[in-house]
């Protein structure tokens, strides 16, 4: 009898289509369907691993394989092959393809024991409703050690992963020169928001897998070498909450000359207590920031000044993307007009709005179940935040509700433009913030900076022919101009880029016509842990 062998799996695919299993509003692709969903061709894509998975394949004591992105064919001829346990994580909306995939390892692979794990676990009645053997609630390495006879504390091993795959715009590859690799610090929030199903399914509290700047800092070292790369995302609900922890790294980076760049999640008062600068030296090019609402009804907000916080943000070459909430309980057609508009005043790179959501496990869910105001019969792969409100509103229909959500989005697109030409404003705003300064790291920093620049640099002339509107035209034209100034006449390189970027983009325009909402699926991945 060969060694004990595990399988991790996320949901077979297809995504992002309506059928038996899924709907047209969940994609696989998280800006392209929460973000910059109205933005068409000029939308970001990308597709990202889970993430999870492979943290917990490289950290338990038997040989393990992630699956992610299956067909239901790939994953039944993978179940074949004869695993001690098949692992399936899922979201809420995915509970029946997390169902099926269960009753096929039954049937096809007897002998496997199924672990279910993912936020759909947050289901009540789960253990009813799905085949099982296990179920995973909370620190999935912790608890797969356990299961599997490890030490469910011994020091985390991190995996070398990229951030995403398949990255274009515009019909523009550009995995080549986005080679980031993804940090995972750890999992949860103290913030404990009522609605956040992180912070409720990790207990309301912060569990750490890289508990020091010193760690953090090995682990970037690790992915440098083995990815190539200096540019990271950092997975954390709140990265600057552990401020002793983003210190560190920064000292540790300043002595030994990294001048590494990242993404990060980070609330307003984690923010407003490091400031700005520190941003600026720490590398954050990237920020995901919760503003939810004009109204302060979250603690997490109380006393933030989001339109300078913001401005201050692009002004320094921090990208921002701004998140709200509609169908708040103090929305009426008036109020969420209010805070659309304050959303989109904002003017930051990116906007986010995402429907107010009961998620099973959440104080939100609980609240409305003894209230009444869930509606009964609404689907599982319904429930999501992209599509219909599943819950009585004083206020909106359901109906109402979707149209609300889009004509948000195309708003912030008519007024502000394509995202993707905000991003290249504020990367040259941050270029020239750093262009004057004689402190040796900011010099650094200043290096990355033009980079990032410049790779953005042969987007625009295709964003001055093809931008939606007048004045989106009209601002390409400014940022290109300005480009010129600072960076001089393109070179041979440049213009040879350039124009490659007019001809992807015509041949994107041709796709969009010939693909129903130009839908891409990601291919299936496969990635060995000892197998």
């Amino acid at each position: 009898m060969g060694p004990m062998k595990l399988l991790l799996t996320s949901v077979f695919g297809p995504y992002g289509v309506d059928d038996d299993y899924g709907r047209k509003d969940n994609l696989m692709e998280l800006l392209h369907n929460q973000v910059t969903r109205e933005q068409g061709l000029f939308s970001p894509r990308m597709n990202n691993e889970s993430y999870g998975l492979h943290l917990m394949a490289e950290n338990v004591p038997v040989p393990a394989l992630v699956l992610d992105f299956p067909s239901e064919g790939r994953f039944v001829r993978e179940i074949k092959k004869g695993y001690d346990y098949v692992g399936i994580s899922f979201i809420v909306p995915n509970f029946k393809k997390a169902k099926r995939m269960a009753e096929l390892v039954r049937l096809h692979a007897p002998g496997s024991k199924i672990i279910l794990g993912g936020h759909g676990t947050s289901i009540e009645g789960v253990e009813a409703s799905i085949p099982h053997d296990h179920v995973c609630r909370g620190d999935g390495v912790a608890f797969l050690r356990g299961l599997l006879g490890a030490d469910p504390a011994a020091p985390i091993r991190h995996p070398a992963r990229r951030t995403s795959f398949g990255r274009h715009v515009m019909g523009i590859p550009l995995d080549s020169r986005l080679n980031t690799g993804i940090v995972l610090t750890g999992v949860g929030c103290a913030n404990a928001c009522r609605f956040c199903c992180t912070s409720h399914y990790f207990q309301r509290k912060y569990v750490p897998f890289l508990k020091t700047g010193r760690e953090v800092f090995e682990v970037c070292l690790d992915l440098e070498a083995r990815l190539k790369t200096t540019d990271f995302s950092i997975m954390d609900e709140n990265f600057l909450k552990e401020e002793a922890r983003a210190r560190e790294l920064l000292d540790l980076m300043e002595r030994h000359g990294k001048p590494y760049t990242f993404s990060i999640f980070s609330s307003a008062e984690t923010v407003a207590r490091v400031g700005v600068d520190f941003l600026q030296r720490l590398g954050v090019e990237f920020l995901w920031i919760g503003v939810e609402s004009k109204k302060e009804v979250f603690e997490k907000n109380k006393g933030a000044d989001f339109p300078r916080l913001v401005r201050s943000l692009r002004n320094e070459g921090v990208n921002v993307l701004a998140s709200g909430i509609l169908f708040l309980e103090h929305h009426d057609q008036r109020t969420i007009h209010e805070d659309v508009g304050f959303m989109v005043d904002l003017n930051a790179d990116l906007v986010q709005f995402m429907q107010l959501g009961p998620m099973p496990g959440t104080q939100l869910h609980d609240d409305y179940k003894k209230q009444g105001k869930l509606i009964e019969g609404v689907p599982r792969e319904e429930q999501h935040g992209q599509g219909r409100i599943w819950f009585r509103h004083p206020h909106f229909t359901q109906e109402e509700s979707h149209a609300y959500l889009l004509a948000a989005f195309r708003k912030d697109y008519e007024v502000n433009g394509p995202s993707i030409l905000r991003m290249a404003d504020t990367a040259l705003q941050g270029y020239r913030a750093t262009a004057n300064t004689a402190d040796p790291f900011l010099r650094l920093r200043h290096g990355t900076r033009r980079a990032q620049a410049l790779r953005l640099h042969p987007l625009l002339g295709a964003l001055v022919r093809f931008a939606p509107t007048t004045q989106a035209r009209a601002h390409a034209r400014v940022i290109r101009d300005e480009y010129g100034r600072v960076f001089g006449k393109p070179s041979l390189t440049g213009k040879f880029l350039s124009a490659l970027a007019h001809g992807l983009m015509v041949k994107e325009m041709v796709r969009s016509r010939l693909v129903p909402d130009n839908l891409r699926q990601p291919p299936t991945r496969l990635t060995s842990y000892g197998i």
